[in-house]
């Protein structure tokens, strides 16, 4: 979900609440602590530099059980957020949240909560690496091998 979403969704809100992969939900508690730009700029197992950007939301949630963030209070942090953000609307966003340690989360919206999606690892240079195309069926090459040139 990119960053403008986020904030169409919050101006038809009554309430902010985000659901988690399980489908239980954060504790209506919570804080918005960090909102940021992360950029990551890297090099692939194949010898590409590549580069990312995301806008980050970190939730948390304290022993303060009557905090609730409004939609308008929530408008308000990405409004501040701007000299951080700059012209970041377009971006997707990718959320924190502690669990048994903290968990990156990509977020999509039901319509009536903001479903925070699991994220998965993947090799960005298959083709280096020997990894099958899924849609074609192919005799498998061990990965990274010592003449595969990656890893």
């Amino acid at each position: 979900m990119k960053l403008s979403g986020v904030k169409q969704a919050l101006f038809k809100l009554p309430a902010v609440s985000f659901k988690l992969p399980d489908q239980s939900y954060v504790p209506p508690h919570f804080h918005v602590t960090e909102v940021g730009l992360v950029s990551k700029h890297f090099i692939d197992c194949g010898g590409v530099e590549r580069q990312e950007r995301v806008v980050n939301f970190q939730l948390w949630q304290a022993q303060d059980h009557d905090h609730r963030l409004a939609p308008q209070k929530f408008l308000r942090i990405l409004d501040i957020s701007k000299k951080v953000l700059g012209s970041a609307d377009e971006l997707e966003v990718e959320v924190e949240y502690q669990q048994g340690t903290v968990g990156k989360f990509g977020l999509e919206f039901d319509g009536r909560d903001f479903v925070l999606t699991a994220k998965k690892t993947a090799c960005l240079a298959q083709d280096a690496c020997g990894i099958p195309d899924h849609k074609t069926p192919q005799k498998m090459s061990p990965c990274c091998s010592p003449q595969g040139g990656c890893c």
